[in-house]
C-alpha cells in the first residue's frame, strides 16, 4: 500500500476555520482523515501540510511511527505549532487508514477500551455566545449553564477571568466571586465546573487571587491561570490558592510536559491531538501524566475530526478524565461528518466503525469555504490605558 495524495480542505466554522485532510492511496476507495486546526493560522497550516506530500508520497500509510519520524526529523528546523499541527492531521489520518485496513476501531489499535463510555464538558456560551467578560455578568453564565445542563451535560467551562495587565482587577476578583456562587447555584452541587483563564494574569498574585475566587464553587480544574512555559510559576498558583489546576494546550513537546510533572504543578494536563504530534505523542503525554499521578483532559475547541480524535484517544487512555468539545456549537457540525458521536447522560458512547469512523460530505464542506477568521484577541485591551494583555 502506498500514499499516492494528501488533500487538506478548508470549512469555515464562525470564529475559525476547520483544517481537514484526507490521506489518499492506491487502494481504491481507502483513504483517511485528520483535522489540524489552528485559529488564526489557517492558510500557513494548509502550506505546511503541502510542504510536507514529498516526503510522503509512495510510502505505506501503516508505518506510522516511521513516518511521524520523517516529518518531525527531516523538516531539519524545530516545528512550532504550526509545523506539528500540519503533522498532527496527518498522523490521525494514517490512523484512520490503519483502522480501516485492519477492520477495527482506532481505539483497538491503542490497546482497547479501558471504560465503558467517555466524558465530555461544555463551553456554557455554547448556549450564549454573547456572554460578557468585560464586565462580567454572572446572571448570564449563570442562564447560560442552565441551558447545556438541560441538554444533559454535567460538566461545564466558562473564561470569566478579566483582561489583565500587572495588577489584579479587584472588581473582576468581586464579580468572579459572585460567579462562583451563582453558577453553583444554577447547576447544584453533582455538576462540575471548569474555569479556563488563557494566562491573562501577568503576575502570580494576580492569578492566585483570580483562582482563589471561584473556590467558593469546588471547581474540577482552573486552566492556564499563568502564561504557558513556567512551571515554577505554575506550582507557586497552585500552592497558594489550593485549587486544582490544568495546563497543556499550548506546550507542544514532551519536555514541556516534562517539567510540569516534576514539580506536580497541575493536577490535569490538556494535550491538543491537532497541536501535539497526534496519537503517537498524546500517549506519550498521558504516559508522563500517569507517571505524576497527573489525569487528561484533552483540548479540544475544535471540529468534527478531532472531536473523534479525542474520542478514540480517550477510550484507551487510562487516565483520561473528561474531553472537551463543541458539537453543538456550529450549526453545521454535524452536516459537514456524519462522526460515530452519541451523547447519553454527559457522556459520549464508544464508536464501532473501523478507523475513526469519520466521513466528509465535500459537497456539505464547498458549501463553507474559507473566511478571514474574527481575531478574538483584539478586545485584550486594558482598559485603564489601552496596552495590549493576554487574551
Amino acid at each position: 500500500m502506498k500514499i499516492t495524495a494528501i488533500r487538506p480542505i478548508t470549512v469555515h466554522a464562525g470564529d475559525r476555520n476547520w483544517v481537514f485532510v484526507r490521506v489518499e492511496t492506491d487502494q481504491p476507495g481507502l483513504y483517511g482523515w485528520g483535522e489540524g486546526t489552528l485559529e488564526w493560522k489557517t492558510r500557513a497550516v494548509v502550506a505546511c501540510v503541502e510542504d510536507f506530500v514529498p516526503m510522503l508520497l509512495g510510502r505505506d500509510p501503516r508505518d506510522i511511527s516511521w513516518l511521524h519520524e520523517r516529518m518531525v526529523k527531516h523538516s531539519f528546523w524545530p516545528l512550532g505549532v504550526i509545523g506539528l499541527t500540519a503533522v498532527s492531521a496527518i498522523e490521525q489520518a494514517l490512523w484512520d487508514i490503519l483502522g480501516k485496513d485492519c477492520g477495527k476501531p482506532v481505539w483497538q489499535l491503542l490497546g482497547g477500551r479501558v471504560r465503558e463510555c467517555v466524558r465530555v464538558y461544555a463551553h456554557i456560551s455554547s448556549s450564549k455566545r454573547d456572554l460578557r467578560r468585560r464586565p462580567l455578568d454572572p446572571e448570564a453564565y449563570a442562564d447560560g449553564a442552565r441551558e447545556m445542563v438541560a441538554k444533559g451535560y454535567n460538566a461545564l467551562k466558562c473564561g470569566p477571568a478579566p483582561y489583565t495587565h500587572y495588577a489584579t482587577d479587584r472588581d473582576g476578583v468581586r464579580r468572579m466571586e459572585r460567579l462562583a456562587v451563582m453558577l453553583r447555584e444554577a447547576v447544584g452541587p453533582d455538576v462540575d465546573l471548569l474555569f479556563d483563564f488563557h494566562g491573562r494574569a501577568s503576575t502570580i498574585g494576580a492569578a492566585v487571587a483570580y483562582t482563589k475566587a471561584l473556590a467558593a464553587c469546588d471547581p474540577m480544574f482552573v486552566e492556564e491561570p499563568v502564561q504557558p512555559g513556567d512551571p515554577d510559576a505554575m506550582r507557586m498558583v497552585a500552592d497558594r490558592s489550593n485549587v486544582p489546576l490544568a495546563a497543556g494546550e499550548r506546550l507542544l513537546t514532551l519536555p514541556e510536559f516534562q517539567a510540569l510533572a516534576d514539580r506536580r504543578a497541575v493536577s490535569f494536563f490538556q494535550p491538543d491531538l491537532c497541536h501535539c504530534g497526534g496519537f503517537t505523542v498524546g500517549r506519550q503525554i498521558a504516559a508522563i501524566g500517569a507517571a505524576a499521578q497527573i489525569g487528561i483532559a484533552p483540548h479540544n475547541p475544535m471540529g468534527p475530526i478531532a472531536s473523534v480524535v479525542g474520542l478514540h484517544f480517550a477510550v484507551a487512555t487510562p487516565n483520561f478524565v473528561i474531553l472537551e468539545q463543541l458539537s453543538d456549537r456550529i450549526s453545521h457540525f454535524a452536516a459537514v461528518a456524519d462522526v460515530p458521536i452519541t451523547l447519553r447522560d454527559g457522556c459520549w458512547e464508544i464508536p464501532d466503525r473501523p478507523g475513526l469512523g469519520v466521513e466528509i460530505d465535500m459537497a456539505e464542506a464547498a458549501r463553507h469555504p474559507f473566511e478571514q477568521e474574527s481575531i478574538a484577541a483584539r478586545e485584550a485591551i486594558n482598559q485603564h490605558d489601552g496596552s495590549i494583555v493576554h487574551w
